[in-house]
């Protein structure tokens, strides 16, 4: 982390057969060893399942399951006088969709399921429709953030 100029946000460039920034930013995301063919093949198939299941714009349904499955708050260790605590904050723009970004694909990898692209189909379907493994995560960590809000005036 540089100490005097502020890092510039790089935007990736609009995936090719949506334009959707947030397509190629989920394409990159699943990506792994540089096999980004493969993560393309993935996402497209998972959108193409979505399409044929409920009959809706893919695209529009996975920007709301990313939103659906965004959080507003996290804690973040905070050590006051030889105790830490759990202190609640909220999330800025663009960490908040990583996050999602991140629990979407850990949740859709995790789940038992034949390819990838149906894992992530699923998942993506669950997180629109409000339920799932992505969903409950941000539950409890909206759950920890208000348990914790006592620890609120330690914020950094």
């Amino acid at each position: 982390m540089p100490r005097r100029a502020k890092i510039e946000r790089r935007v990736p460039t609009p995936d090719a057969r949506y334009n959707s920034e947030l397509v190629a930013r989920f394409i990159n995301k699943i990506m792994q060893r540089g096999k980004k063919g493969l993560a393309e093949r993935i996402m497209y198939d998972s959108l193409q399942t979505i399409q044929e299941r409920t009959g809706r714009d893919p695209v529009e349904v996975f920007e709301q399951a990313v939103s659906n499955a965004t959080p507003v708050l996290e804690v973040k260790p905070r050590r006051v006088g030889g105790a830490t605590y759990q202190v609640p904050v909220q999330i800025e723009g663009a960490r908040r969709q990583s996050l999602a970004i991140r629990w979407l694909l850990g949740s859709a990898r995790a789940r038992a399921g034949k390819t990838m692209s149906e894992k992530l189909a699923n998942e993506l379907l669950d997180a629109f429709n409000g339920t799932g493994a992505t969903i409950k995560r941000r539950e409890d960590t909206h759950r920890m953030a208000e348990a914790n809000r006592a620890f609120s005036h330690f914020r950094v």
